[in-house]
């Protein structure tokens, strides 16, 4: 660490002595550590002493640490959501991290329709729709929905499609559905199967066999044979699933078990659900940043974080090492599941083998994940040795670059630059541009305009921070696209003096190499791991120039939008959107008028017309977007 400046001393001579948040920050303002303090006056002081008696990850952390920020509470519970909810907004560097969960999917039961189904939904936000999860792999939530759809006969049709039905469709043919579009179902009679669809959801499955038994005799007494063989099918496909299910019944009725296996950088974590005295679910987790951590710190920060996400909270956790600060903990937890919590490490008996079954299970993930990274490893090398062959490269390419021109119909035109280092993404080194000299759907010449400004931006690396970033040179550039787009290219790097950088153009259509001045494409086997890299490489250029388009597009059709409200002129229109790029989720927010009239400049009656507008538009169309 510098120096401390003058400024820093005299905000650590001010700290209160209460709880609360602090964040570190580097020289560039960027949050890298988020902590949470009992007394924020002797926690953040700590931190500012000789380097050699701080703790190895602290004392590298403290060299890059230029500035702190404060945010102080009224209680110590207080003060661990609030770091809850920094670390996973912000997913500080030095923070222990639960991978990021935006990609992991939960289970929708869609309980505000009249006829419910089940759908994958990636993050809760439909008022009146049940979710379960979040699952670590989407195949899970798959197989979950096929395994009920053989049970229970759920719709599983948009709602376009069920509102526009002529017929029954297949599904009801063969029997995996009601019908209900075509009203060959009862409304009621549906719901309480899908009444039985959620009890299965929550582990409960002796309570919906009972009433698939009851349902069955009373169709039997009644002698709707055929009613009541579907009853009986029903309760033979739960008794099956259930039988197969591990029983830990003395383990508790509903725990949570939780184990973990420690390979620096990460942490393989496993959880298994325990619903009813069955194993009913597990999720398979990683921690990131967990070098120079001990397992109490790892406990904390995956409770933390973890439940923070969880829809449901069981009444036991069983861990391995008790948290840092655990009555903190329980009481948060407590807190969040409205009721009484036992957060213990079990020394003997059925609870400390479950949890010794949950550990073997982490050792298994960990070496299926070494053995992949290895196998990928192997795959990498092989793929940038092939192509130094394949290509004739003077040595192996272990930065390559690949650009991409993205518009419709010439407007909003971008291009994306994106980086592989030793054949992986180094999504550090990605970078945007938008096109401007360019006018019109061009893209040869907005991808000379981008190359150009890429060079010229490395021979002026020593003289800007901004330019620094294009410091390094590519060992192979590739083009998205064919000749056209790979001349205009090579020109750009010979007039910028970087000739002699190999560039190649990766046409989609056949999926050819060509070469500047080489009249013939290079035809790479389809399934060499060579070709599959370059294709890795371009989707991904692909992927990055079209999402920063989509983006741009967005935010032009937002603010069009908003021109179309009385009362909001450019600057109300560019603090909205400033504060509220979602403009659909901002239509649907309860306390929607309320955080738009604390905005700068805005007043109520102009908050009001914006909320009204907006709901006009998005309020009726949950499925919708811009």
């Amino acid at each position: 660490m510098a120096a401390i400046s003058e400024e820093l001393e005299r905000k650590r001579q001010i700290l209160p002595d209460r709880p609360g948040v602090y964040l570190m920050k580097d020289d560039e303002g960027h949050v890298i550590y988020v902590g949470k303090a009992v007394d924020l006056k002797q926690r953040v002081r700590s931190y500012f002493q000789d380097p050699a008696r701080l703790a190895p990850k602290v004392a590298a952390m403290m060299r890059h640490v230029a500035d702190f920020e404060i945010i102080a509470t009224d209680t110590e519970v207080e003060a661990l959501i609030l770091e809850a909810t920094l670390v996973k907004q912000m997913q500080p560097h030095y923070n222990i991290r639960l991978k990021d969960d935006k990609a992991y999917p939960y289970l929708r039961l869609t309980w505000e329709e009249d006829f419910p189904r089940l759908v994958i939904a990636r993050k809760p936000s439909e008022s009146g729709s049940r979710y379960f999860g979040p699952y670590t792999r989407s195949q899970s939530v798959r197989e979950t929905i096929r395994l009920l759809r053989k049970i229970f006969p759920i719709r599983n049709c948009t709602n376009m499609k069920f509102k526009n039905a002529a017929r029954p469709c297949l599904e009801y043919h063969i029997q995996r559905c009601q019908a209900p579009c075509q009203n060959m179902v009862d409304k009621a009679a549906y719901r309480e199967m899908m009444k039985s669809v959620e009890l299965f959801l929550e582990g409960k499955t002796d309570r919906v066999r009972d009433q698939l038994i009851q349902q069955l005799n009373d169709a039997a007494d009644l002698l709707q044979f055929e009613r009541a063989a579907k009853f009986r099918d029903q309760v033979r496909a739960i008794e099956e699933i259930t039988a197969q299910q591990k029983v830990a019944a003395e383990a508790g009725r509903n725990l949570d078990a939780i184990s973990w296996v420690v390979e620096r950088p990460d942490a393989y974590v496993q959880v298994f659900r325990v619903r009813d005295g069955r194993l009913t679910g597990r999720e398979s987790m990683v921690m990131t940043g967990v070098d120079g951590t001990n397992d109490a710190e790892l406990a904390r920060a995956f409770l933390l974080q973890y439940y923070e996400r969880a829809n449901e909270i069981p009444q036991e956790i069983l861990v391995e090492h008790l948290p840092d600060e655990a009555d903190d903990l329980r009481n948060w937890l407590r807190q969040e599941r409205h009721g009484k919590i036992e957060l213990k490490v079990p020394q003997r008996g059925e609870k400390q083998r479950l949890l010794a079954m949950v550990r073997q299970n982490a050792v298994i993930a960990r070496d299926e994940a070494l053995r992949r990274m290895e196998v990928k490893e192997r795959e990498r090398e092989e793929a940038l040795l092939g192509l130094k062959a394949t290509l004739g490269l003077s040595k192996t390419p272990d930065r390559i670059e690949c650009y991409d021109i993205s518009n419709t119909q010439g407007t909003e035109s971008v291009a994306s630059m994106v980086v592989f280092t030793n054949g992986k993404p180094d999504k550090s080194q990605y970078r945007r541009f938008k096109i401007q000299t360019v006018h019109g759907p061009n893209d040869f010449l907005s991808m000379r305009e981008v190359i150009g400004r890429r060079f010229r931006h490395q021979q002026l690396a020593e003289d800007s921070v901004h330019t620094k970033r294009f410091a390094n040179p590519p060992d192979l550039v590739i083009i998205d696209g064919g000749r056209g787009q790979l001349g205009y290219a090579h020109q750009a790097m010979e007039e910028a003096g970087v000739g002699d950088i190999p560039v190649f153009g990766l046409a989609k259509e056949h999926e050819w190499l060509f070469e500047p001045n080489r009249p013939d494409p290079i035809i790479l086997d389809r399934e060499s791991p060579p070709l599959k890299l370059l294709q890795h490489v371009r989707d991904e250029a692909h992927r990055f120039a079209i999402t920063f388009h989509r983006q741009l597009r967005t935010k032009r059709n937002l603010a069009s939008v908003l021109d179309e409200v009385p009362g909001i002129g450019p600057q109300r229109k560019k603090a909205v959107l400033r504060h509220y790029p979602d403009l659909v989720a901002l239509a649907r927010s309860e306390s929607a008028l309320e955080e738009l009239a604390k905005l700068p400049g805005m007043t109520k009656k102009a908050a009001e017309s914006v909320v009204s507008y907006l709901r006009q538009t998005y309020g009726e169309n949950p499925e919708g977007g811009v």
